[in-house]
């Protein structure tokens, strides 16, 4: 089974690095992986280019990116797939940890023992383990606090 929050994550750390790990609300990850993509195009992107896009903006920019050398596109592209194939993985190595510290409180919506994801009583539809709630149909389901607390 396809992970699809590791497949949105994929994605968005492709059209930027950092973006995936922002949807997977890896704060720290993202700001370094968004910062680790400046500083490697600070040092790799030809002056040139630089001078083309203030003088000519985007299309200069555009046209000076043609020119690029084959180290230059291969450093952003590394880059680029390194921070796709982390965010992937944060998202796989997330969901793992949460169907195996998944404590049962509701029933059907609960993970089983063959680690299949929650799914929602229902509606059926697959469940984010951050909420209380199921976000397809608003059912709202009971949690070990608001039992603690109750007690």
């Amino acid at each position: 089974m396809v992970n699809r929050r590791g497949v949105i994550a994929a994605v968005l750390g492709f059209v930027y690095p950092g973006l995936g790990h922002v949807y997977l609300r890896r704060w720290v990850r993202a700001v370094s992986w968004f910062v680790l993509a400046l500083v490697t195009a600070a040092l790799v992107v030809p002056e040139s280019a630089y001078q083309a896009f203030q003088t000519d903006g985007f299309a200069g920019l555009v046209e000076a990116s043609e020119s690029f050398g084959l180290e230059v596109t291969l450093s952003l592209l590394v880059i680029r797939v390194l921070n796709v194939v982390d965010a992937y993985l944060v998202a796989v190595r997330d969901t793992a940890n949460n169907v195996a510290e998944r404590v049962p409180t509701h029933g059907d919506a609960d993970a089983d023992a063959a680690g299949e994801p929650a799914e929602c009583p229902a509606c059926g539809k697959e469940l984010d383990r951050d909420l209380d709630f199921c976000p397809w149909c608003t059912t709202r389901f009971d949690t070990a606090t608001d039992d603690a607390e109750s007690a």
